[in-house]
């Protein structure tokens, strides 16, 4: 098995020991992302700009893979406080076309840098997914 590490200047850089992404076997595993604003390194704030500029992040990274939110095909949602679930539900339905990805949103106790949301994402490069 091939791995590819996958970068984006336009995403936060890792916070860690792990790449923003990795491509294997047609698929791109795009590690959790936070609400960092790629160019100054600040937190959003808020759940709903929390959402949007961490799935901003996650375009950005499968853009430097050639892929768009299209091709995601699982999600995870990790959120401070379920009561944000509606808003961030919001933000989530406008990035996403029909059909919309598998997803799963869980409550944690906490979040890197206490950011209130976290995503990771798997998305097929074409076809393989068919």
């Amino acid at each position: 098995m091939k791995k590819q590490v996958i970068s984006s200047r336009k995403a936060p850089t890792a916070i860690g020991p792990y790449s923003q992404a990795v491509s294997a076997n047609g698929l791109v595993f795009v590690s959790g992302q936070l609400p960092l604003n790629a160019e100054t390194g600040e937190l959003a704030v808020g759940a709903e700009v929390q959402a949007e500029q961490t799935l901003l992040n996650i375009r950005e990274i499968l853009s430097a893979a050639g892929l768009s939110m299209d091709n995601v095909v699982k999600c995870t949602i990790f959120l401070k406080n379920m009561e944000d679930f509606a808003v961030v539900n919001q933000v989530y339905a406008a990035f996403f076309g029909r059909p919309c990805p598998a997803r799963s949103c869980v409550e944690v106790a906490a979040l890197p840098k206490g950011a209130l949301i976290e995503i990771d994402a798997i998305a097929v490069v074409n076809g393989h997914a068919e």
